[in-house]
């Protein structure tokens, strides 16, 4: 199988700067990690690629430092990893992230068929959960979002298991397809000392806008259509508590729902 797992860079802090020209987040000099949804695509694809043969490609957009989280796919015996890099992806939003990395499969792909393509299920830093629906609808291929289970892959079909509204339901599709993992699926692996190593010594692929020969008015700010018109810390303001007294619980329900009527909660 063929096998493209994209993954992304993102803080390692809940405290991050926003550019308050662009409206973008600041991710020079911020500490940085693997999207943990990210992890169990990547195990995902590495399971299946151990059971039926093939190879595993991670695809990351960033700046050069997000080579670091290709070196982490690398240590987990990912088999090539390859860096979308370049000034002109800047600022881009789902739609133009989604569409960016569409031409980045079909590039890394070449002449052989991509049989799958597996995200987490949303990045922590934008918890959108777009980029891997948009993936399906850039590539052509059939989706299923919120996998937590893969039995297995049989006459060129998937067999899965889906969260869905009231339960978990069984889905087979033919393949290719776009699949965005739930953390349920499974354990990530640890990068052994053999993985370690070879990570070290390790340089990723790196493509340009020309190399993966996407549209320029697609991608970075210009292709972008979402617009962030402001960016705000919320404020914490509290108003003190109440402690309701009374005898009993009756009193004290007729207590606390004057409160509430006093505060126009109730009528």
């Amino acid at each position: 199988m063929n096998i493209v797992v994209c993954i992304k860079q993102v803080p390692a802090s809940t405290h991050v700067k926003m550019d308050p020209v662009t409206h973008t987040m600041i991710r020079d000099g911020a500490g940085t990690t693997i999207n943990p949804y990210d992890l169990h695509a990547l195990e995902a694809a590495l399971d299946l690629r151990d059971r039926y043969g093939g190879r595993v490609t991670a695809i990351t957009m960033g700046p050069p430092q997000a080579e670091s989280v290709l070196k982490k796919a690398i240590g987990m015996t990912a088999d090539e990893g390859v860096l979308v890099c370049g000034r002109e992806f800047a600022g881009a939003d789902t739609l133009a992230t989604s569409y960016t990395l569409s031409c980045a499969v079909r590039s890394v792909g070449g002449e052989e068929t991509v049989d799958l393509v597996i995200c987490g299920k949303l990045a922590v830093d934008g918890d959108t959960a777009q980029v891997g629906p948009g993936l399906s609808e850039w590539l052509g291929m059939s989706l299923v979002c919120n996998v937590v289970g893969i039995e297995g892959v049989e006459e060129g079909r998937i067999t899965l298991r889906r969260k869905a509204a009231g339960g978990v339901e069984t889905v087979r599709v033919a393949l290719p397809a776009v699949l965005t993992v739930e953390k349920e699926l499974n354990e990530p692996r640890i990068e052994s000392i053999r993985g370690r190593l070879r990570a070290a010594s390790w340089s990723s692929r790196v493509l340009g806008a020309a190399d993966i020969g996407c549209d320029p008015s697609r991608i970075g700010l210009k292709g972008s259509p979402t617009s962030v018109c402001k960016v705000f810390v919320p404020s914490r303001e509290t108003t003190g508590n109440e402690m309701i007294e009374g005898a009993n619980a009756d009193e004290k329900a007729g207590r606390l729902a004057d409160v509430l009527r006093t505060a126009q909660i109730i009528v």
